[in-house]
């Protein structure tokens, strides 16, 4: 119901009203005989202007009070007039009441539809200022926000949302289907240029009254400044561990130079020591008494000051050598080498008990000079400690060569077959050390085997040369 229906309602009252007044002033054109209260059509007066008062539009609270109020009083005495003709006008009185009463059913209804329409423009109110709340909410937020129905087609975006997409504030969605994340968490929103975004995404379901989803809600957070944060922390973070890692080698390099440092400092005052106090003994000797010595004795004492002097050479060379391998710069510059001619050439310079068993066309893909620094010092070694016959000997392993130098003595004991390659090897010198250097810096290896029945054996694996 709106003004229309209200201004007929009001319209009706003024018609009864007006009815009412006519049809009493015509029953009084004679005497009444009880006065005017007497016709009953006087109650059509009241009733109508009661049906007036009942619909007229009034917006203060306390007027309308007043105003119904009154439309109720005169309702009331409608009733009543027409209630007092039913002595004398049973017939026209029992209509008027009946009228009475339809008009009071009509004011009712108005009142009724009136409060209705009332209500349900305050509820359409309530709901516009609901959705244009809700809309100034989705546009005011700073997160990405989507809106989509129960098949993913696109309802309303915010403004955020066209920011981090790229749209126009007034363009429409241009993705199809829309970008919704396949679960929530950290996810690549596309933009319309074809570039992603990292953001926090996140799809909730609303349901409806049966619990079915009827619409989506997606929620994107821009996290590229916390990406690029943690990517600024990760590259401190690794430069930190690459900072520590260098740290840690310069510690192991400073570690195993004092290692060094105390070894050789160990080597020099044992080993070193030895040689060069013979060689004063003998010196001093042979200077004193050179007189009363006869030649021979002279000859004995001057071979060994020899002996103990070509022993300091040796060990001289092979530190020099050391160091070389400890900075690095021993490089092998490989060719093939035939093993029975350097093999011959050791045994020539080293001894007469050594034996030499290799092939003419066994040849080795290694540093010449290597391999013959390798084999002097397994040759040296066995005729040291070991004891004669001395075997050197070759034999072809698939597309390697086993090179192996054995003697017939007591062999090496347990205790010292885990650092047997190891620098200042006790007894051994720098000689076995050297010897593992230079065959890995070929590509080769060096291994201990148990000579049968007796023996020390010490095998080195080289590549094979091409025929």
């Amino acid at each position: 119901m709106g003004r229309l229906s209200r201004l007929t309602a009001g319209c009706a009252g003024v018609a009864v009203a007006v009815f009412g007044a006519a049809a009493l002033l015509m029953s009084l054109r004679g005497a009444p005989p009880d006065g005017l209260l007497a016709d009953p059509a006087a109650a059509l007066v009241p009733a109508g202007l009661s049906l007036l008062l009942q619909v007229l539009p009034v917006r203060h609270r306390g007027t309308g009070r007043v105003v119904h109020g009154l439309g109720h009083l005169l309702m009331i005495l409608a009733a009543a007039v027409g209630a007092l003709g039913i002595a004398g006008q049973p017939g026209p009185a029992i209509a008027t009441l009946v009228a009475v009463a339809v008009l009071v059913l009509l004011a009712r209804l108005i009142r009724t539809l009136h409060g209705a329409e009332r209500r349900q423009r305050r509820l359409v109110g309530e709901l516009e200022d609901r959705e244009k709340f809700a809309a100034t909410l989705l546009q005011s937020m700073n997160e990405a926000v989507m809106v989509m129905d129960a098949n993913y087609h696109v309802i309303d975006v915010n403004r955020r949302w066209r920011e981090l997409t790229g749209h126009g504030a007034d363009e429409p969605v241009r993705f199809d289907p829309p970008p919704v994340p396949p679960a929530g968490g950290d996810w690549l929103l596309p933009r319309v240029d074809g570039s992603t975004v990292p953001v926090l995404a996140t799809v909730a379901p609303i349901p409806d009254e049966r619990g079915a989803p009827r619409a989506y809600v997606a929620t994107y957070v821009d996290i590229a400044d916390r990406k690029r944060a943690e990517e600024t922390l990760s590259e401190h973070a690794a430069e930190l561990e690459r900072g520590n890692t260098a740290l840690r080698e310069a510690n192991t390099r400073l570690e195993a130079a004092l290692t060094f440092k105390n070894d050789l400092t160990s080597m020099l005052t044992h080993d070193v020591a030895q040689p060069i106090s013979s060689i004063a003994s003998l010196a001093e000797l042979l200077r004193a008494d050179w007189d009363d010595l006869p030649d021979d004795i002279r000859l004995e004492l001057a071979t060994k000051i020899d002996k103990n002097t070509q022993r300091l050479i040796k060990m001289m060379n092979d530190l020099q050598l050391l160091f070389r391998l400890d900075m690095g710069s021993v490089t092998a510059r490989r060719a093939p080498v035939p093993l029975r001619e350097v093999a011959e050439a050791v045994a020539a310079a080293t001894s007469s008990q050594v034996r030499v068993l290799v092939g003419d066309d066994v040849s080795a893909l290694a540093d010449r000079g290597h391999v013959t620094a390798v084999l002097q010092n397994l040759v040296n070694n066995a005729v040291a400690y070991g004891s004669p016959p001395i075997e050197v000997s070759a034999e072809r392993r698939g597309e390697t060569v086993e090179l192996a130098v054995r003697d017939n003595g007591p062999g090496i004991s347990d205790e010292l077959l885990p650092n047997l390659f190891g620098r200042f090897m006790r007894g051994a010198g720098l000689g076995l050390f050297i010897v593992r250097h230079l065959v890995e810096a070929n590509g080769g290896s060096v291994r201990y085997e148990q000579a049968t029945p007796q023996g020390a054996k010490l095998v080195v694996t080289f590549e094979l040369a091409p025929v």
